[in-house]
């Protein structure tokens, strides 16, 4: 487990092969709860290679001065990502025209 959000990570290794990629992220939100952006690939043994880019969303929670995941939602592909980002725009638009 991490002792800050800064050290969160997906990156998952085993045998010596590196299973998931990390990438970047972005910490979206500090403190009891923190929740982090991933963006990542998976390795696919069969092709010997990684695979497509994807995007999951964490939450953390602190506990006892260590984050312990407690929810995760994986963005599956680009197409979900720009349907989820239309969304949010809008949304977030229509409020700031409602004033």
């Amino acid at each position: 487990m991490s002792a800050t959000a800064d050290d969160l990570t997906v990156a998952y290794s085993e045998g010596g092969v590196q299973l998931v990629e990390e990438l970047d992220k972005e910490v979206l939100s500090r403190g009891g709860w923190t929740t982090v952006l991933f963006k990542y690939r998976e390795w696919e043994a069969r092709r010997g290679d990684y695979g497509p880019v994807r995007f999951t969303i964490r939450r953390y929670q602190k506990r006892n001065d260590r984050y312990q995941q407690r929810s995760k939602f994986t963005i599956s592909s680009a197409d979900q990502a720009r349907k989820l980002i239309g969304a949010l725009d809008r949304w977030i638009a229509e409020e700031e025209a409602a004033g």
